[in-house]
């Protein structure tokens, strides 16, 4: 649905959207407050790390990119549940790519951490 509003006010609902979204994740999925405390936890290790800055934003997007996809594999699961309850194996390959966009993430925080870290 398009939105009724243009301009300034456009773009202040757009954050008002942003914000409900983040705040329905947080209250209904535990696997994005594991995220989020997991994130606050690297994020926290991070400020005890002497890395450059370019190394220290590289870091941060792999924290980011975990959050990210789990809201992505969030908003594909609250789309496929609606659509119905019942077993359909485009509704399970749908949610097993979403799971595997979190994998993804997480793949990526640990090449990312550990060849910067280690490397």
């Amino acid at each position: 649905m398009k939105s009724p509003y243009t301009g300034i006010k456009r773009i202040l609902k757009a954050f008002t959207y942003s914000y409900d979204g983040l705040k329905a994740t947080f209250q209904s999925e535990a696997a994005f407050r594991q995220d989020i405390v997991f994130c606050a936890a690297a994020g926290l290790i991070l400020c005890f790390l002497t890395v450059s800055k370019v190394e220290c934003v590289l870091m941060i997007g792999a924290l980011v990119f975990i959050l990210f996809a789990e809201l992505v594999n969030t908003a594909l699961e609250a789309v496929v549940d609606r659509i119905g309850s019942a077993y359909n194996p485009l509704s399970k390959k749908a949610k097993d790519i979403g799971s595997a966009l979190v994998l993804l993430a997480f793949i990526h925080f640990a090449l990312v951490w550990g060849l910067i870290l280690w490397g």
